[in-house]
């Protein structure tokens, strides 16, 4: 029961939505390209990344001093359909605008 009101949970905010959907359409990106593109200060967008994370949908690598996030991947089929739900939402997403070099 935990695991299941966590994962809604984690989808219950608009910018969490669209971040969520963002990941799925560019594949992974940094923290710093969510930033740029969602014109969002940096520990507004980690607090996002993380809820998405605990939430079971985000995987993360650490490359330097940057952190990456994709889609976990297998996702199970209650995430799966919830990426699918989402996909037919019209959600306004940013343009990926890259914010930083990989060292």
């Amino acid at each position: 029961m935990d695991t299941f009101l966590q994962t809604i949970g984690s989808v219950n905010d608009e910018t969490r939505v669209k971040i969520l959907y963002f990941i799925k359409i560019n594949g992974e990106v940094c923290v710093c390209d969510i930033e740029n593109s969602f014109n969002m200060i940096q520990s507004r967008i980690s607090r996002h990344l993380k809820i998405l994370k605990d939430g079971g949908f985000l995987r993360v690598e650490r490359r330097g001093r940057w952190a990456y996030y994709g889609i976990r991947n297998p996702l199970d089929k209650f995430r799966e359909e919830i990426l699918k739900e989402i996909s037919y939402l019209e959600l306004e997403i940013p343009r990926l605008k890259k914010g930083c070099e990989i060292e």
